[in-house]
């Protein structure tokens, strides 16, 4: 007997593999497009700055003095205070966040996992600039008048806090950027952290360790390349942020000598000058500094996967030798 059901059958399986084949090529031309935005973006930025770019690259990256009227456009202290808040910002988020990810997913009570991990969230979602006002009106007083002197007072830091305290300054913006990377690191390490099977866990607490022992031997090994391309995310932020910094890191064009000077960032230099911009190389020198950021920001990310692959390859050949 023939079955009837069968042309059918095959029609139906056609548009299914028409259907699919459709959805590839959309999914394909939607991921082709990130790389081509991102190639334009660049391409706009390196034509705007070649100018500067071609003549006077040197003076940009190395240079000291940023003098418009003279057409002297030294970017070296913009790069300097770009690198050093990002830095210590990430130096002083991680282990605050981290901790914050293994409380929220491992040691709380389950009654207050959900909540706490919500308030942490909340953090992400402050807008830039309410950081910065929260940090005009009480982080730079307090920093003023009560940390930098006892800082400075100190007989062993001393010199990293060393200076008149005005309280905008590299600690300022460093402080204020942790505060802001907080939720970031936070959030991405905890997704991390629940990602690691619970088998992981049940086993080694059946081995009789501890769950501290637990934790510090069965989920941590297992989630450190997640936690890596998390810290290496909360850099990225920080590289480009630009609003909060430009409100406390002080916008003084010079290499900052302590702690408590004020210094400056590409990201602020370029907001606080490119609507004053009247003159052709002014501009061309604002959009060589754009193209410095985003080579910089390229340059993290790409050794953000180099460190994440690295560290999974590493933690993969534990695996097997265990």
């Amino acid at each position: 007997m023939t079955d009837v059901r069968s042309p059918l059958r095959l029609s139906g399986r056609a548009r299914g593999a028409t259907a699919d084949r459709l959805y590839g090529i959309t999914i394909a031309a939607c991921a082709a497009v990130i790389p081509c935005v991102l190639l334009l973006v660049g391409s706009l930025l390196v034509s705007a700055s070649w100018p500067t770019l071609s003549a006077r690259v040197g003076d940009l990256v190395t240079g000291l003095v940023w003098d418009v009227p003279k057409g002297r456009f030294g970017a070296f202290p913009a790069v300097v205070g770009t690198l050093a808040t990002s830095l210590l910002a990430v130096c002083i988020a991680t282990p605050l966040a981290l901790s914050t990810a293994i409380v929220t997913a491992e040691l709380a009570p389950r009654a207050v996992r959900e909540p706490l991990a919500f308030v942490v969230n909340v953090l992400a979602a402050i807008p830039s600039v309410v950081y910065g006002l929260w940090g005009i009106f009480v982080l730079v007083p307090f920093l003023r008048s009560t940390a930098m002197p006892l800082l400075a007072a100190l007989p062993v830091l001393g010199d990293l806090f060393a200076g008149p305290a005005y309280g905008p300054s590299l600690m300022a913006a460093a402080l204020l950027l942790a505060i802001m990377l907080l939720p970031y690191v936070a959030g991405v390490s905890r997704d991390v952290l629940l990602a690691v099977p619970r088998a992981q866990r049940e086993a080694a607490l059946a081995l009789g360790a501890t769950r501290w022992e637990m934790i510090r031997d069965a989920v941590l090994p297992s989630a450190r390349a997640g936690l890596v391309g998390a810290v290496m995310l909360g850099l990225a932020r920080a590289l480009g942020e630009t609003i909060a910094v430009a409100m406390v890191i002080g916008n003084r064009h010079a290499l900052p000598t302590s702690l408590v000077d004020p210094a400056y960032s590409m990201a602020a230099l370029l907001a606080n000058e490119f609507a004053e911009a009247s003159s052709a190389d002014h501009v061309a020198a604002l959009m060589s500094v754009a193209t410095l950021l985003l080579a910089v920001t390229l340059v993290v990310n790409l050794l953000a996967r180099w460190l994440v692959a690295r560290v999974a390859r590493g933690a993969g050949a534990l695996g097997r030798l265990a």
